[in-house]
């Protein structure tokens, strides 16, 4: 506020940190080209960087509730990752990849300490396949391919960026400050423009190659949307977790951004809502 009663433009907005918007542009840089070329190879390596996110997930999330024993059931749920992972890739019988994850789950509630982690421990292992397992199933599906895997990261980083921006320039009321402090209404509509275009360039440009199940430019703008809400809803509920537990950041591994977890919960939305749509349309045709 002025001397004379004037409020000056831009005051009380919050200051854009150089060193956090540095470290969050570089480390965002790395991981996306990172990200990209795996996906545009695919493959094993594809797989791998999947397997290994999954992996993250359950060692954060056991580390942020405090559920043990952590190596254990850390080693447990990464060998049911790696056994599902694989054999999604080789075609290996569904019953069998069924069983194991519901060995694994039950394995791990029962293993799991104190009583609250026997249902923190399991879900950890059920996240962990949602963020491993779609990505992988979206690229080697011959009717989706490089598409489906391109709209999850376009849809859930734009949602990210523009909701980050957007709500840092022009701040507003709060979207749920008891559970996320920072995040603003005016980015949350950011975010959901965001994902709306970009969700709909990628259906236009696979429609344009050729993709055979590319969507058509409506159903793909109101997909994103939704989406989009689920991206957002995710990293809500991370946060809520987190307070939950008092955690700041689910861990230090990426610079800027915190822990994979942090990187992930919104991902982890949008791709159930790809996998439902991956089963939909596979039993469709």
């Amino acid at each position: 506020m002025a001397g004379n009663g004037t409020k000056i433009p831009g005051a009380g907005r919050p200051a854009w940190p150089a060193t956090e918007l540095g470290a969050r542009t570089v480390s965002g840089i790395v991981l996306g080209l990172l990200v990209l070329g795996a996906t545009l190879n695919g493959g094993w390596i594809f797989a791998v960087i999947w397997f290994l996110a999954g992996l993250a997930v359950v060692g954060e999330w056991l580390a942020i509730t405090r559920t043990s024993p952590h190596r254990p059931l850390l080693a447990i749920a990464g060998l049911v990752l790696l056994g599902v992972v694989a054999g999604a890739r080789l075609a290996a019988p569904l019953s069998w990849l069924v069983g194991a994850v519901v060995a694994g789950l039950a394995l791990l509630a029962f293993l799991a300490r104190p009583a609250a982690g026997r249902i923190w421990a399991p879900s950890s292992l059920a996240c962990a396949l949602v963020v491993a397992l779609v990505p992988v199933l979206l690229r080697d599906d011959p009717r989706i391919g490089l598409a489906g895997p391109l709209w999850l990261f376009g849809v859930v980083w734009t949602t990210d960026i523009a909701a980050y921006f957007t709500g840092r320039s022009l701040g507003g009321p709060k979207l749920w400050p008891a559970v996320s402090p920072k995040k603003t209404w005016s980015g949350f509509c950011g975010g959901l423009l965001g994902a709306i275009i970009v969700g709909g360039a990628v259906a236009a440009g696979a429609r344009h190659l050729g993709a055979t199940e590319a969507l058509s430019l409506p159903l793909a703008c109101a997909l994103s949307a939704l989406a989009s809400v689920m991206s957002q809803g995710g990293d809500l509920a991370e946060s809520a977790l987190k307070r939950a537990y008092g955690a700041k950041d689910s861990g230090r591994l990426i610079p800027g951004h915190g822990g994979v977890m942090d990187r992930l919960d919104g991902f982890f939305a949008v791709a159930l809502l790809a996998g439902l749509l991956l089963v939909g349309l596979t039993l469709a045709g």
